[in-house]
């Protein structure tokens, strides 16, 4: 702001400086210094408006170049290698990406898991029902079998009855339980997993903080110099046609007007390629 007003404050004197002068030319008849005066004062205020857009485009360029993420960051190093707005959002696309990529894969994979767990236990479950239903009449009927111990008592000494059943249930009881200790750790790592590949959104809405900051840098300073532009107008007594400036706002004339990013800069004579380009060129005019 201080720039601004530096620069509006030369143009006034000069324009004062030079008023009284161009008076006194005319009054002498002295036309062609007249025309010169005139000539100075139109070079002051081109100069003006020259050395503001210069000042304003080196202010947005170093803004664009220098924005940084904050250095705490663990990914701060690779961060602080992309010096280009752009570049910097095609990281959050590819940052949200590959964390919503590893999101996907991280449940697909916890998913049969889960699913051969609960069959498990569900066919666990049913078994051990069966063997129940088998055992119970036999309890129940040992009262009855009493009877017939000399035969009975010596079968059930034998285990003959469902022994063979519960040696396989104690089988399928003991690999269960080792295959669910390590299916549920797995489990357990996979949704850690998930909740780490959370972390995206920090550094995604840091970029994006700081690039809508950039704008409206660029905003501000874009008002600046319209601000200054129109004072200097004001000064040169130039008057514009409102009814040519509504009609170009009108939204349908520019539907087709806007180019954006160039895809292709380096097909095109017209663009700089880079920011070095720009730096190279604000540069070579003094800025």
């Amino acid at each position: 702001m201080e720039h601004k007003e530096t620069s509006q404050g030369d143009f006034e004197s000069t324009l004062k400086k030079h008023a009284h002068q161009l008076v006194d030319s005319l009054e002498k008849g002295q036309f062609g210094d007249a025309v010169q005066l005139i000539h100075e004062l139109n070079q002051t205020r081109d100069r003006g408006l020259y050395q503001e857009v210069g000042k304003l485009t080196r202010e947005l360029h170093s803004a664009i170049v220098n924005f940084q993420i904050d250095p705490h960051m663990p990914q701060a190093e690779e961060i602080s290698q992309i010096t280009d707005a752009t570049e910097r959002l095609s990281y959050v696309v590819r940052l949200t990406e590959a964390a919503a990529n590893r999101t996907m894969d991280l449940v697909e994979n916890a998913t049969p898991l889960v699913k051969g767990m609960a069959t498990e236990a569900q066919a666990l479950s049913g078994r051990t029902m069966d063997l129940v239903e088998n055992a119970t009449p036999l309890v129940n009927g040992m009262a009855t079998e009493a009877q017939a111990l000399s035969v009975d008592w010596g079968r059930f000494m034998r285990r003959e009855v469902g022994a063979e059943e519960f040696r396989e249930l104690a089988r399928r009881v003991d690999a269960f339980l080792s295959r669910s200790e390590q299916e549920n750790r797995t489990v357990a790592s996979n949704l850690n997993d998930i909740l780490l590949a959370q972390d995206y959104q920090d550094l995604t809405g840091q970029v994006i903080k700081r690039v809508t900051q950039l704008v409206t840098e660029v905003e501000s300073n874009l008002l600046k110099l319209v601000l200054m532009a129109g004072q200097v107008d004001r000064f040169a007594g130039i008057e514009h046609d409102r009814a040519a400036i509504l009609s170009e706002k009108d939204p349908q004339k520019h539907l087709a007007k806007g180019e954006g990013p160039q895809i292709h800069a380096d097909k095109r004579e017209d663009v700089v390629s880079g920011q070095d380009d720009v730096d190279d060129l604000l540069s070579s005019l003094g800025f």
